[in-house]
């Protein structure tokens, strides 16, 4: 057997106790968990050899197992035990915001919630940290820019204008803006602010790594009632927006069952063909972005509609061609 497959098991007795107002038979926590009741019986020993407050009353004839009220009651704030170590195993997903003031907020409350946890569950976790590994991949160096982060995040609260020194990649170049920050999220490992342009006039999404200076003014402003945050990035195929056109594209069989298993937007439609391949087809802008994801698949993806992304997407081939000849 396992060793995951024992701790896995062992936890979901511990959820069930601590969700069970009287206490459940081994016959129900059997059932519940699927396996056969000496597994359950030596679970549950091995559990209370750990530490864990697991006791049995009779009741009605039956024998009860339950974990004790204080176990069940001991936590200051209204969460349950088992949704405050659910929160503290998943710290290692948010790895990727180390250096910035979200994961030292994160950080602090991980620490509080470590206090509320019996000395049982912490040695607890300790053996489930051995069976489970999050690899958050590579991530930005946000502590180059974190006092950016700060700035924005702060004047977003108090609904205060900034004015930005701001390196546009697209066109090389510096420009001086006052800039009403709405909102800060975070997409593929890049911070953005979202808000009112003074110099552009209009709503602009800004990479906060590529603000080069910022000043906090005293200058209020109020976001527009009628703005939603949702509906204007609706077009979006990740960050970039723009009017929402309608496209197709055909995969090829070795890979549909790959795009079929994830939701690369909200207005995606998937029409299988007959030969194993599949139509997709989404309403969003025609950005750099879509025609990157496009161009990630090679041949395995077909460009059918619009017609001027599929011209786009065969320029690009013709230039990669081309510099691969020349090299």
């Amino acid at each position: 057997m396992a060793r995951g497959d024992q701790l896995g098991r062992q936890w979901k007795i511990l959820n069930l106790l601590l969700s069970s107002q009287k206490g459940k038979t081994a016959a129900e926590i059997s059932q519940a968990i699927e396996c056969h009741q000496r597994t359950v019986y030596r679970d549950l020993e091995a559990l209370q050899v750990a530490g864990f407050p697991i006791y049995t009353d009779r009741l009605d004839g039956k024998n009860l197992w339950s974990l004790l009220d204080t176990v069940k009651k001991n936590i200051p704030i209204p969460v349950s035990l088992t949704e405050l170590v659910a929160l503290y195993f998943s710290r290692d997903m948010l790895k990727f915001l180390k250096e910035t003031v979200f994961y030292d907020s994160i950080e602090s409350f991980f620490q509080k919630v470590k206090t509320t946890l019996p000395p049982q569950y912490l040695k607890y976790l300790e053996k489930l940290e051995q069976t489970f590994l999050v690899n958050v991949g590579p991530y930005g160096k946000y502590g180059e820019y974190r006092e950016i982060i700060n700035q924005v995040n702060e004047a977003a609260i108090d609904r205060n204008y900034i004015d930005i020194v701001y390196f546009a990649q697209s066109r090389q170049a510096r420009t001086k803006r006052r800039v009403a920050p709405y909102r800060i999220f975070f997409y593929d490992q890049v911070f953005y602010m979202i808000g009112h342009c003074m110099l552009r006039q209009g709503i602009r999404i800004f990479a906060l790594d590529r603000i080069e200076s910022i000043e906090n003014t005293d200058k209020n402003f109020d976001v527009p009632e009628d703005f939603s945050f949702e509906q204007f990035m609706k077009s979006s195929f990740g960050v970039f927006t723009g009017k929402a056109r309608k496209v197709k594209i055909k995969f090829s069989s070795d890979i549909a069952g790959y795009i079929q298993e994830k939701i690369w937007h909200e207005t995606q439609k998937i029409e299988p063909c007959g030969d194993g391949s599949i139509i997709f087809e989404a309403d969003v802008a025609i950005t750099d972005e879509l025609k990157s994801w496009i161009m990630k698949w090679g041949a395995k993806a077909m460009v059918q509609e619009p017609e001027s992304l599929k011209k786009k997407i065969e320029n690009e081939a013709i230039r990669m061609l081309a510099q691969y000849r020349q090299g």
